[in-house]
């Protein structure tokens, strides 16, 4: 590996965690010293890369740093190719259906030729299954609802036929094989609960914004089902 690329492997390394990381594990991932490790932190900042913090404390790399042109490995291709076909076959959310295409195109047209092959030649394919029904403008409104941090008012009947009306603070959404699922505060319950799209029969966005910030209520909601925090 060139120091070109190690200092780019370094960079992309930083970008995937959100907390301070130690130089012991960037440097253990990427097979070089501690040493060179920090002369390859003090050359990225050098250069403008916002990288805080310190040998012994740990680093971390500020938003607003642009990483060099668009440039994968053939695995990353593949990668890419199956996450946007997995979601445009099997999302169920025409919109962000659409958007996985339109993603990969863009990627596409920045490639140079041998990855442009790679991509348009990729095997790795994702067949379609029958999914559970639920109302195609449910995923778009609930996607708006996250981002917008937005309380939310449901309809809802569940698997015995009980129907009830919640109002809920959704916080995500998760894709399942056969079922999409809203996870959420619920002002009823005064617990967290879960929701089946296909049984929501009807859903209103409030607005008003919810009480605690999204990345909060999926915090204490991870730790709650020993689900390890996102890095």
């Amino acid at each position: 590996m060139s120091r070109a690329e190690r200092l780019l492997a370094l960079l992309e390394r930083l970008r995937r965690h959100r907390r301070p990381v130690r130089g012991e594990q960037l440097a253990g991932e990427l097979g070089i010293s501690l040493r060179t490790l920090y002369r390859d932190i003090a050359a990225l900042q050098a250069q403008g890369a916002t990288i805080e913090g310190e040998a012994g404390v740990g680093y971390l790399l500020r938003p607003g740093h642009s990483l060099p042109p668009l440039m994968f490995g053939v695995e990353e291709i593949e990668a890419l190719a199956l996450g946007a076909r997995w979601v445009a076959q099997r999302s169920a959310d025409p919109a962000l259906g659409e958007a996985a295409r339109q993603a990969l195109a863009r990627i596409r047209a920045a490639l140079p030729a041998a990855l442009r092959h790679e991509l348009d030649h990729n095997p790795l394919l994702v067949p379609p299954v029958e999914q559970t029904r639920s109302d195609p403008r449910w995923p778009g409104l609930l996607r708006q609802a996250l981002r917008q941090q937005r309380r939310i008012c449901v309809g809802y009947r569940d698997a015995q036929g009980r129907f009830s009306e919640r109002v809920l603070w959704p916080f995500a959404l998760g894709f399942f094989e056969q079922a999409r699922v809203l996870s959420a505060w619920c002002e009823l319950r005064q617990d967290y609960r879960h929701f089946r799209l296909d049984r929501l029969q009807t859903l209103e966005l409030l607005d008003s914004s919810y009480a605690r910030p999204r990345q909060a209520l999926l915090a204490e909601w991870r730790a709650r089902e020993g689900i390890p925090p996102l890095e």
